[in-house]
């Protein structure tokens, strides 16, 4: 009897159906209890495209839209992947909650009808249940959006960023930390480059568990190609990558590094400017007001608003001065260049920066101590004398320790990130997949990589 209705499902032989159904009234009841062997008659019939068979099912026994091949797959799944749009209606019709049921890889319907480019079978998924296109699949984390790019379907793609609007989504990111932009670039597909781009607003800049941003990918695939795929490849390649880098940096993609970097720059000018404006306003104030105070009346040796430290410390005086004048003027200089709207982008000219208030900082400091040898009785200046001496010995040191920290963390910084380059490059050169033959007949696993296929 099973036989029987197998066959009728493939001749579509409504009439066969009926018949069986009269002679033994529980053959479907049966087959949706699970005592069948093989595949269902309504699997069978959707696996054909018999669309009139199904919907006589689905009439005599709308519980078979619920039954699960050995594989796990409802026969939504089959439809979804054959493009039975009108079998796909009539099955979402009588169970649709079926558009969430997952087969055996993870995979929900919405997802095959996506990897296979099935975009009238897509629509209707859509329409039914929306709340599937936010599935992600288990061993990956990969959405319905990552499938599409994976398998090269601009078609569902589009629908889908049409359809589903929501920032998040486009963001999302697999377990890799992957967005759609990282996969797209990473296999070089310009036209799915270029519609997200102009039609979603994506996150250029994002980074994946690695660090790297879709720019960082760009260039990662140029050095984890060699030189007989460059050499097959030709010139067509560089022009590729050019397009890409032009449409990648019309929407401000930039590399991991540049974001660090600015991000770095806008915290040192603010760091910066409030240093310089602490030491302007401590020199201003030593000069106008020296230590020791000014003449409050005019004699032979000095006039009325002289420095009292110019007359009575003939020796001191100029170097406090000197001193005091380049704390000033550097701290002003700074200053001055930080508002000045030129486009420090680069950290060589930051660094300039920091040394001017380096020096600034360190001819602050001398003005301190010629400042306390003006107040300090004589009997006490000896004591001080060996005080100032162990302060810039210490100083010295401080100096030379922040020197040796910025050089090792930069040396550090060097090798670790020639480390997780290559690391990246030999990944990209391993993972990166052969001309796609997406299968037709069923969905496949992936393991891994997000060159093969999926679903």
């Amino acid at each position: 009897m099973e036989q029987r209705l197998c066959e009728a499902a493939i001749e579509e032989n409504v009439e066969s159906l009926r018949e069986i159904t009269r002679q033994d009234a529980l053959i479907l009841d049966k087959i949706v209890v699970g005592c069948f062997n093989g595949k269902s008659p309504l699997h069978v019939a959707t696996s054909c495209g018999k669309a009139e068979f199904v919907k006589e099912l689905l009439r005599l026994k709308p519980a078979l839209a619920e039954v699960l091949d050995s594989d796990g797959r409802s026969a939504l799944h089959l439809a979804s992947a054959k493009g039975h749009a009108e079998i796909v209606k009539a099955l979402v019709n009588v169970s649709p909650d079926m558009c969430l049921a997952r087969d055996r890889d993870g995979n929900v319907p919405l997802h095959i009808a996506a990897a296979k480019g099935n975009v009238d079978v897509l629509d209707r998924l859509l329409r039914t249940c929306r709340r599937s296109a936010r599935v992600r699949l288990d061993r990956d984390g990969s959405t319905v959006l990552h499938l599409c790019v994976k398998h090269d379907k601009l078609n569902t793609l589009e629908l889908l960023l049409q359809q589903m609007r929501g920032k998040e989504f486009v963001d999302a990111k697999d377990n890799d930390g992957n967005t759609i932009l990282h996969l797209a670039v990473l296999d070089k597909q310009f036209e799915i480059i270029m519609h997200v781009l102009q039609n979603s607003k994506i996150d250029v800049n994002a980074k994946n568990a690695s660090g790297y941003t879709a720019m960082d990918i760009l260039f990662l695939t140029d050095e984890g190609s060699d030189s007989k795929d460059l050499a097959d490849e030709g010139s067509d390649l560089k022009d590729l990558d050019l397009k890409i880098e032009d449409f990648l940096r019309e929407a401000k993609a930039k590399k991991a590094k540049d974001l660090v970097h600015r991000n770095w720059l806008t915290k040192k000018k603010d760091a910066l400017m409030i240093v310089a404006s602490l030491i302007a306003t401590m020199a201003f104030q030593a000069g106008v007001n020296p230590p020791g105070g000014v003449w409050s009346q005019d004699s032979e040796q000095h006039k009325a608003g002289e420095a009292v430290m110019a007359s009575n410390f003939v020796n001191s005086y100029p170097y406090f001065l000197r001193s005091n004048t380049i704390g000033f003027v550097a701290s002003l200089s700074t200053i001055l260049l930080l508002i000045s709207g030129l486009p420090f982008k680069k950290k060589e000219f930051m660094w300039i920066l920091v040394v001017i208030m380096w020096l600034a900082i360190t001819s602050m400091a001398f003005s301190y101590a010629f400042a306390n040898i003006v107040i300090t009785p004589k009997k006490d200046r000896e004591s001080l004398s060996n005080t100032i001496e162990i302060a810039v010995i210490v100083w010295c040191g401080v100096m030379a320790l922040h020197l040796l920290v910025h050089m090792v963390r930069f040396i550090a910084g060097v090798l670790k990130e020639r480390s997780r380059r290559t690391q990246a490059i030999d990944r990209i050169s391993s993972s990166r997949r052969p001309q796609r033959t997406p299968s037709t007949d069923r969905p496949n696993g992936a393991n891994g990589s997000h060159h093969e296929a999926d679903v």
